[in-house]
């Protein structure tokens, strides 16, 4: 690319971002939680194109992010850690937008039966007179998997 063609560009992506220029991303809210957010954006862009053609490109790029993953983390680079940690978020919200699944939703939901299982540890600990704190993780793992074997409370359905 020129030099001429490449200062253009750089001039073109300026004005998009500071919103001189019409973008098809243009309109969806940024106080949106960020899952919402990607999501929005994932979406809009797919409408034009811009997307897998199937399932399988989704999960290969799901790998590769994991794998790039592991690097950040073998190298200790916070930064890097975070960004791809960032980068395997924004997959997974693309995964759950290819399986027609609300993102937020399903989130919440875990978050919902993770802390009902807690609950159920606290609660089990709670009858011996005795905390998580004073607990160990072996027998806090048998207790998390004894509450995966319990009946799902109607809430987390």
């Amino acid at each position: 690319m020129t030099r001429k063609k490449t200062t253009k560009r750089i001039k073109s992506v300026n004005q998009l971002h500071q919103g001189k220029t019409r973008s098809l991303l243009n309109g969806i809210p940024e106080n949106l939680p960020s899952l919402s957010r990607a999501e929005r954006i994932t979406r809009k862009v797919s409408s034009a194109g811009f997307d897998w053609p199937d399932l399988e490109g989704v999960l290969t790029k799901m790998d590769e992010e994991m794998k790039e993953l592991g690097k950040a983390l073998s190298s200790g680079d916070r930064r890097k850690i975070r960004e791809e940690i960032g980068d395997l978020l924004f997959v997974l919200v693309n995964l759950a937008r290819f399986l027609r699944i609300d993102p937020e939703d399903a989130l919440r939901r875990t978050i919902e039966k993770f802390i009902c299982r807690f609950h159920y540890i606290e609660a089990s600990l709670h009858q011996k007179g005795r905390s998580v704190y004073q607990s160990n993780l072996s027998e806090t793992d048998r207790l998390w998997e004894e509450a995966k074997g319990k009946s799902p409370n109607p809430k987390h359905k």
